[in-house]
């Protein structure tokens, strides 16, 4: 397998990633760890003293008089957040709520000074809107400047606003007085504590649950695991039903004994070819043919595994440093090495999806990998816990 990073960023963020899961061994790695985990010491005395502010009234956070759900991690990234958020979405605005998610927009690109510049003279408010990347109808920005996930959950959601903004009380306020939301889904919200929530939900990846259990910058956890005592819900997510998770479940009750605990998973449902309209294919295809993934995500393993156990015998793998933006020359390249190595066709994923761009010779069919979650407890449908959760 091969790992290119574009940016000098990535090939730093790879590094640190690789301190974090002990693959580096030099003498000056096993130094600079010794410093990280000096550094982490701080910045969880800091995370803490900034929850303790809040918790004082130190620091007041913000309410927008409608139900707001948080969804979010303890850790960075790979949780598979975006599909739950997208499930909780759909389900509300099914039910009759007006829904709006509220995304800070990570590594999405600004909007230019013309454009700022502009609506200042437009409107007499000094502070500019959010970005708007669906209004519920339309989809009114490129991927590249709502950002990934952004984009996507705007793609698949109708009648669900989607709003980009880091001020998120901003964006709130702005939902519900352009749209009337009654309903605002915080993504990636546990650690945004300017706005109050009225339910607290937290996903923990239950293959990796917490990496080497520091913080930032010497592990991948953003607060103390102890503070998951701050969540309503934990969902288990990539969760396989077996009684190996009985360890973890133990060990989250030792810190929480109120929020409940359910196990999820993630389940490929089937392949939508790109550049086209949408043409889609059954999981059966994978079965016995030669495929090339590509990916740029978190955890790309589990992307992979799932290739593998839908009955793909893999060729060809590549991934990227999380929510690179391939460059046209990069997926042509792919393309003519899937296609030197004999693969049929190549696979990657959603996210990665909108964030590659259209090429005018594709000599090997392309195709994202659609996932969605389901519960795995048996007891209750996802549109059943949703509707208990959120009171409906």
């Amino acid at each position: 397998m091969h790992s290119r990073f574009k940016f000098k960023g990535e090939d730093f963020e790879q590094y640190f990633l690789e301190l974090m899961d002990g693959r580096r061994k030099e003498w000056y790695d096993r130094i600079l760890i010794d410093i990280l985990f000096v550094a982490s010491r701080f910045y969880r005395m800091a995370i803490q003293f900034r929850i303790w502010m809040y918790d004082k009234r130190v620091i007041r956070n913000h309410a927008l008089g409608c139900l707001v759900v948080s969804i979010g991690n303890l850790s960075c990234g790979g949780t598979g957040k975006t599909p739950v958020v997208e499930v909780f979405a759909r389900t509300l605005s099914e039910k009759g709520r007006k829904v709006a998610i509220l995304s800070r927009g990570y590594r999405s690109k600004k909007r230019s000074f013309l454009f700022r510049l502009m609506q200042r003279f437009r409107s007499q408010k000094i502070e500019l809107p959010p970005k708007v990347v669906s209004d519920g109808h339309n989809l009114l920005l490129e991927s590249d400047y709502a950002g990934d996930e952004p984009y996507m959950l705007a793609s698949n959601l109708r009648k669900v606003a989607v709003l980009v903004d880091k001020d998120r009380v901003k964006s709130g306020l702005y939902a519900v007085e352009q749209y009337q939301s009654d309903v605002i889904i915080l993504d990636d919200g546990f650690q945004y504590l300017m706005l109050k929530p009225h339910i607290n939900i937290v996903l923990v990846d239950s293959t990796d649950p917490f990496g080497n259990g520091n913080t930032l910058p010497r592990g991948i956890l953003r607060e103390p695991i102890k503070n998951i005592r701050r969540a309503d819900y934990i969902f288990l997510t990539k969760s396989d039903g077996s009684h190996k998770l009985r360890h973890l479940k133990n060990f989250l009750r030792r810190h929480t004994r109120r929020a409940e605990i359910i196990e999820c998973c993630h389940k490929p449902k089937h392949l939508v070819k790109m550049f086209s309209s949408g043409e889609v294919e059954p999981l059966e295809k994978l079965k016995g043919a030669k495929v090339a993934a590509l990916s740029a995500i978190a955890k790309p393993e589990s992307f992979e595994r799932f290739l593998v156990q839908l009955g793909a015998e893999l060729v060809l793998k590549d991934h990227y440093a999380d929510h690179h933006r391939y460059t046209q020359q990069e997926i042509i390249d792919f393309i003519n090495q899937a296609k030197a190595a004999g693969a049929e066709f190549i696979v990657t994923t959603e996210k990665d999806g909108v964030r590659i761009p259209k090429v005018d010779r594709c000599d090997v069919p392309l195709y994202y990998l659609r996932i969605e979650i389901d519960i795995l407890s048996g007891r209750e449908s996802f549109d059943q816990c949703i509707s208990r959760i959120c009171f409906l």
